[in-house]
């Protein structure tokens, strides 16, 4: 049985798939993920480069903008993540890596469990996190970002003279930082799909061996761009918006994606308490 059945298998048992084919609704991004996946192998520390941080969010600015933070009030919010970022840690082993989250139908929460698995990440004194905004047609991360972006990926990838280090950007935590989308692009699946890209995160992985990188793409449904981006990533986690996508969705979503990368299938926006299960 294939990692996407198992965790078909489970969902189904604890009804978090929706059974008729719904309406697919913008759903705003909540709370309480749920993981499904995964191997057990050993963690990796190291040791981390010194970061600057000229700026920081206060506690009642992450909260506003749904973003975890160590001594928040629902822990049971932080300790999800905080799962998620040791299951991937058991798979990859003693290196870092490139984790893709896409949603299975749009506007299912990616981009909050991307944002805060990167945070989550960045917790750890001898880690640090890097999110890069992939949704180069509706960019999502752009609010992190302290004063005026000037440069983002869409202009990295389009200009030969735009330098790494012009679309790096602090966002507002320690050990973290991001690259935002940039400027609009309706030609996101090229740009992502390009020799540049590829050199980019490998440039980016390699540079700094305690740096995980979080890709923040559409969903499946509404373009090729997950597709390409699966195929650089290390791993790749798929969310899905508790009771409104069908198994069928689900599994047009997965069907693409490596077994050996596929991690597992996030719930979000779930009504019930925190509840992780592992393949």
């Amino acid at each position: 049985m294939s990692k996407v059945e198992k965790a078909l298998q489970k969902a189904r048992a604890m009804d978090d798939i929706a059974q008729p084919v719904p309406t697919v609704a913008s759903v705003a991004a909540q709370e309480k993920p749920l993981v499904l996946g995964g191997k057990e192998l050993s963690a990796y520390t190291a040791q981390i480069p010194r970061m600057t941080q000229k700026f920081q969010m206060e506690k009642s600015d992450l909260k506003e903008a749904k973003i975890i933070y160590q001594d928040m009030e629902d822990t049971r919010v932080v300790e999800s993540f905080r799962h998620m970022r040791t299951h991937i840690l058991q798979n990859a082993g003693p290196k870092n890596c490139v984790i893709l989250v896409a949603s299975v139908v749009p506007d299912g929460g990616a981009s909050f469990v991307a944002l805060n698995l990167a945070a989550a990440f960045a917790f750890d004194e001898t880690k640090t996190a890097l999110l890069i905004d992939c949704r180069l047609r509706d960019p999502q991360q752009d609010r992190l970002v302290a004063g005026d972006i000037h440069y983002g990926l869409t202009d990295y990838l389009e200009a030969e003279d735009v330098d790494v280090g012009q679309i790096i950007h602090e966002g507002g935590l320690p050990r973290f930082r991001l690259i935002p989308a940039g400027r609009r692009s309706d030609a996101g699946t090229e740009h992502l799909d390009s020799r540049r890209m590829r050199d980019l995160i490998s440039h980016l992985r390699d540079r700094y061996p305690d740096r995980y990188i979080v890709l923040d793409a559409a969903s499946p449904a509404e373009s090729a761009d997950a597709a390409v981006l699966a195929e650089i990533a290390d791993f790749v986690l798929l969310v899905v918006p508790y009771g409104k996508a069908t198994e069928s969705q689900i599994w047009g979503a997965a069907k693409g994606i490596d077994e050996q990368k596929f991690l597992g299938v996030v719930f979000n926006d779930q009504p019930q308490p925190r509840r992780i299960i592992w393949n």
